[in-house]
């Protein structure tokens, strides 16, 4: 059951607008959650990439193993310590205060895009979640150009959802809390090799949404 007093974090990182997938599934999500949502576009408003104190900092923190976040920042060396802690202090929190983080992943070259990848990077600073994801509910949807499940000719060139399901679960994230949608040949009227293909384009696009409808209800 969703826990009403949580907020939604809604995360996008597709670079196409109006015309991405992802953001009409994750927008039909928000429209539907009773609750309040939080939104982040990676696209819109890039992560900035860690730098080598981000490194340095972290190191020092896990060699101490498990820290309070509160504590974190009295041991940041330096200013430059200090301000990678605070450019990441405020995405650690979002996810943390999250009942629901609803993530909107098209593949990108077989994975995810690299707005996506810096927001993991920042995001993943040693020991600042611990258990503190094991009730969080996560929901990824997917986008694809092509097809990628069994049978298909690209089958076993999905680096997208296994990546994604390997790293939250490392996290923390629960098996059970974690759910995956998946809408492919989203580029069918664009790619001429995918000619043909549109009803299934159809029905793949029409199962995810009704998957959403279900998760959000």
């Amino acid at each position: 059951m969703t826990d009403m007093l949580a907020p939604l974090l809604r995360i996008d990182s597709s670079a196409d607008g109006e015309e991405s997938v992802t953001r009409r599934l994750t927008s039909l999500f928000a429209k539907h959650w009773p609750g309040e949502v939080r939104h982040r576009d990676l696209a819109a408003d890039p992560v900035p990439p860690i730098r080598e104190a981000y490194a340095r900092l972290g190191r020092r923190v896990e060699r101490r193993g498990s820290v309070p976040l509160p504590e974190i920042a009295a041991l940041a060396a330096d200013d430059a310590e200090r301000h990678e802690w605070a450019l990441t202090l405020p995405f650690v929190t979002e996810v943390r205060e999250a009942g629901t983080v609803l993530l909107g992943v098209p593949m990108y070259n077989f994975s995810v895009p690299a707005s996506l990848k810096v927001w993991i990077d920042r995001l993943t600073f040693p020991g600042v979640f611990a258990d503190a994801l094991r009730d969080t509910r996560f929901v990824v949807v997917c986008a694809r150009g092509g097809a990628y499940g069994p049978g298909a000719p690209r089958e076993g060139c999905d680096f997208q959802e296994p990546y994604l399901r390997t790293y939250l679960t490392n996290l923390g994230v629960a098996p059970e809390h974690l759910t995956f949608v998946i809408a492919e040949l989203t580029r069918v009227a664009d790619i001429p090799v995918l000619a043909g293909l549109e009803h299934l384009a159809e029905e793949s696009y029409a199962a995810a949404e009704r998957r959403v409808l279900e998760l959000v209800a």
